[in-house]
């Protein structure tokens, strides 16, 4: 399905924000690994999400769920053999999942999605889990992946993370259910270092002890430990908030989110930060986001490694600024659903944007006149570009129609639907 966006003046109205989803997966998946019974209150629904409810009950959970949560009977440190696992297009279940796999005799990971998740590397975990004794044929590091474990060995381990935090989280939630003590070492650098800080506080929750150093690169996780089952509440969601929140600032507008606490550990958070940066007229207290647009921001630079999952909403909202923007420190971008600078960008260029890359930066020149719009865009299936593309549309001349923007449900399947509360002129088209 494609989406017409018309551009719409002004929008107005009360949202509340989606639950997190980089929060219910960790959470399904510490659940899983309890022994016993979890509660996990206002989860979110989103394909990622269901991509971790299928592995963890194809792997022997029970799960059960209604409209407020979901509860989950966990199989502990012995995952039930399975042949095959799908996690769909979903990158940080497959990394997560992984890692326990090597609990497994042996199982593939399918690739379902061969133009999309299929195109990323994972080498990095890989490498790792190899390191502990675990058996792996792979394709370039790609999928589908066949992992051969049973008997994981702790110890000192070393991953890159110079491409993707998921890497070191997927180790971080498997070696306490290891008979040996581990030490982690961080190789090269460690993109989105406030990811980790969500992972950590989640296996906190969950009994387990971690010590990390306080650059995040150097970690002892004591062995033999146990999940412990208990409840859990998701919080409101910053990623996909980043969207509204930036459509909000390009437009006459009066809209307050509800449910994005003020000391949340997501690193979008920092979106509000930008936002206020650029002269966006709003306040942030009692976890309500409230934006009083009035179409005019003011360009600045920003470390996109802050706020990873943001970058893109933030950039849609400088394409309107005056003067210049930069995004610095975002080079893994590029290993996400799609090339997120390449290819985000030249659709940012047909809508009628000015916008530059390099290896690890976007730089956009500003266009407060707006964009001409009046074209066809191709979103490469990732929810993040949908999304962020959706802001540009809002605010050019003539609309524009993104193609297969029903991929935005990976992450935000009501997206579209919020925007409509607002006032935003959207329509599915076949």
């Amino acid at each position: 399905m494609d989406m017409i966006v018309t551009p719409t003046g002004r929008l107005k109205g009360e949202l509340q924000a989606l639950s997190s989803k980089n929060y219910t997966t960790r959470y399904l998946l510490v659940a899983a690994l309890a022994e016993g019974t979890s509660t996990i209150r206002f989860p979110a629904h989103s394909e990622d999400g269901e991509a971790m409810r299928r592995c963890i009950r194809d792997l022997g959970a029970v799960v059960e769920e209604d409209d407020e949560k979901i509860v989950v009977t966990g199989f502990g440190r012995h995952p039930r053999p399975v042949k095959e696992l799908n996690v769909g297009n979903a990158g940080a279940v497959l990394r997560f999942v992984l890692s326990i796999a090597a609990l497994l005799p042996e199982v593939t990971f399918v690739n379902a999605y061969p133009q999309s998740l299929g195109k990323r590397p994972h080498d990095d975990l890989i490498t790792a889990l190899q390191g502990m004794g675990v058996e792996i044929e792979h394709h370039n590091g790609k999928l589908p992946i066949t992992v051969k474990g049973g008997h994981p060995r702790g110890g000192k381990i070393q991953v890159s993370g110079s491409v993707s935090s998921q890497f070191l989280s997927s180790l971080l939630f498997l070696t306490p259910l290891l008979d040996e003590d581990s030490e982690i070492e961080v190789l090269h650098d460690l993109k989105s270092k406030v990811v980790i800080g969500q992972t950590l506080e989640v296996l906190a929750q969950a009994g387990i002890r971690v010590e990390a150093s306080d650059d995040l690169m150097h970690y002892r996780v004591p062995g033999r430990q146990k999940y412990r089952a208990q409840e859990y509440t998701v919080q409101g969601d910053y990623p996909g908030s980043a969207a509204v929140l930036a459509a909000a600032a390009v437009t006459q507008s009066d809209v307050k989110l509800y449910r994005l606490t003020e000391d949340s550990k997501q690193g979008e958070r920092a979106v509000v930060d930008v936002l206020r940066a650029m002269k966006v007229p709003l306040t942030h207290e009692n976890g309500i986001v409230h934006v009083q647009g009035n179409g005019r921001l003011t360009a600045g630079e920003f470390d996109g490694d802050e706020f990873t999952d943001g970058v893109l909403a933030m950039v849609a909202a400088s394409v309107f600024a005056e003067g210049t923007s930069r995004f610095y420190n975002v080079e893994n971008l590029r290993y996400k659903e799609c090339d997120r600078i390449t290819d985000y960008l030249t659709e940012l260029r047909k809508a009628g944007a000015n916008v530059e890359e390099k290896r690890d930066e976007i730089i956009v020149h500003g266009r407060p006149e707006g964009v001409e719009g009046g074209v066809e865009i191709d979103a490469h299936f990732d929810h993040r570009v949908i999304m962020a593309l959706t802001v540009v549309g809002l605010r050019a001349k003539n609309p524009i129609r993104i193609r297969d923007a029903h991929h935005v449900a990976k992450s935000y399947p009501q997206y579209f639907d919020h925007l409509k509360l607002l006032g935003a002129q959207v329509q599915w088209v076949e």
